[in-house]
């Protein structure tokens, strides 16, 4: 089986509710698709979505990325495994969502071959996994009546947004512990917005109220490592190192210096699945749990990344709830979600049979 073509597409997806990022208002996910197609016609799927604050990249930088690498990946073997994940890498630097939409349509193509379900043949731990649902940061009010209809629909582990207001952090998270049970889990994503003094005292703050915060997410600015490390040793309570972890190297110094407690993968982050890997073997080997977390991602990288997650035991926690964001389902196949459980499914790959609206872009 090799690799005669990669065709490119989008999709856009109204979300039920604009979401936030930074100040930016979300009203549509609009994520490159693309199908790789080889001598034998079966397809290989994978997907990016654009995160300029994150990764850099949006629709163009990515769609030039792919278009790039693919001459050198046509006429390759798709058993080349190795041969073709060096080819991603070295091509081109940085564009790790590019990267990662051909990664995943690449160990699609490889489980398809040998018909096995890729949750199966990057380890086979399990087959569902728990995932959170997102509290975007808002108002007091808001956040608690948002977290009181996510547990009334079953929802036991609650991410909770902030970082923009320390005092009004403190009144948000408070407000929230308050009004849920103590047997639902809040984790605190503060977004790099504070200064590694400011964390400590807020998060010793949410410890002297008593508040059972599971861990607070990158609560510094991704290059500060020291300032991460700092917080780390000054709390009780854990750290997970998100924006501060992007590829294998960046986990490497987070491992070397004990600057966080946890670490949290992102395939659209890493450039996919190959050095998901490496990143996830470094940690074990460690002694540091991780989490498997996404972008604003369709069913083809929440399945990719449910997939990794539900195949290692030592992926301690999941936030993959971004396909419950949107108003319509464009993705046949690939995991299911119902209230916070997602499924794998058998089928040979990801699983994806088709995708609605998909238009490719010559």
């Amino acid at each position: 089986m090799k690799i005669q073509d990669i065709k490119m597409g989008k999709i856009n997806t109204p979300l039920k509710q604009p979401y936030k990022v930074g100040k930016k208002v979300i009203t549509m996910s609009d994520e490159i698709v693309i199908k790789i197609v080889t001598d034998t016609g079966e397809v290989g799927y994978g997907s990016a979505a654009p995160t300029p604050l994150i990764t850099g990249e949006t629709e163009n930088s990515i769609m030039g990325a792919i278009n790039y690498i693919k001459p050198d990946l046509v006429g390759l073997d798709i058993d080349n495994l190795e041969g073709i994940m060096k080819v991603i890498h070295n091509s081109i630097h940085g564009n790790n969502s590019a990267k990662a939409a051909i990664d995943i349509a690449i160990y699609d193509l490889f489980c398809k071959n040998y018909g096995l379900p890729l949750y199966k043949f990057l380890g086979g731990y399990k087959t569902s996994l728990t995932t959170d649902i997102t509290i975007a940061n808002d108002t007091v009010e808001h956040m608690v009546r948002k977290s009181l209809e996510a547990v009334m629909e079953g929802y036991t582990y609650l991410k909770v947004k902030i970082g923009n207001d320390i005092d009004l952090d403190i009144e948000r998270v408070k407000a929230v512990r308050k009004a849920v049970r103590r047997g639902i889990k809040i984790r605190v994503d503060a977004n790099q917005g504070w200064r590694p003094k400011d964390a400590v005292r807020t998060i010793r703050k949410f410890e002297d109220m008593d508040l059972d915060i599971e861990f607070v997410e990158q609560p510094v600015i991704a290059w500060d490592i020291d300032g991460l490390k700092y917080v780390t040793d000054n709390v009780e309570t854990k750290i997970l190192a998100d924006e501060a972890v992007f590829g294998p190297a960046d986990a490497f110094k987070i491992i070397e210096n004990r600057a966080a407690d946890l670490i949290n993968i992102k395939l659209m982050k890493c450039g996919g699945i190959n050095n998901a890997i490496k990143i996830y073997n470094m940690a074990e080997n460690m002694g540091i749990r991780c989490m498997m977390g996404c972008m604003l991602e369709s069913r083809i990288g929440i399945t990719a990344a449910a997939s990794f997650a539900a195949s290692k035991s030592n992926m301690l926690k999941s936030d993959l709830d971004t396909m419950l964001f949107f108003e319509q389902d464009s993705i046949i196949g690939g995991s299911s979600i119902v209230g916070n459980t997602i499924t794998i499914n058998d089928s040979p790959g990801l699983g994806i049979a088709d995708i609605i609206g998909w238009h490719e872009i010559i």
